[in-house]
């Protein structure tokens, strides 16, 4: 299975809280928490909270995080959402080898 680059982390993380995610995320990046409230024209005391479990994000706050982070809103919510690969600027016959691929990967997963 292929997982986009940007869901690397998702995956690695499994079922951590929102909170523990965004400050694992944050600190990834080498950015501080005041580094972060500055970035989203927020207080510091803002993205403490919700580091802390004390409050969430807002949707814009959420994008935002997403496009700073590197990783999906749903990375970030936890939401289990199915790894995929992206086909854009390859050609029909490129596809139909990915896809063989893939069926040939699911046919020999059985036969262990």
């Amino acid at each position: 299975m292929i997982i986009p680059q940007r869901h690397i982390l998702c995956y690695i993380w499994g079922d951590i809280m929102i909170d523990e995610r965004i400050k694992s995320l944050r600190e990834s990046k080498g950015i501080s928490q005041n580094k972060l409230a500055t970035m989203l024209n927020l207080s510091r005391s803002s993205v403490s909270a919700w580091e802390k479990g004390l409050n969430i994000p807002t949707a814009n706050s959420l994008i935002e995080l997403s496009e700073i982070f590197g990783v999906s809103v749903d990375c970030i919510l936890n939401v289990k959402t199915e790894p995929n690969i992206s086909v854009k600027g390859l050609d029909d016959e490129e596809v139909a080898i990915l896809i063989n691929i893939a069926d040939r990967f699911r046919k020999n997963k059985g036969k262990s």
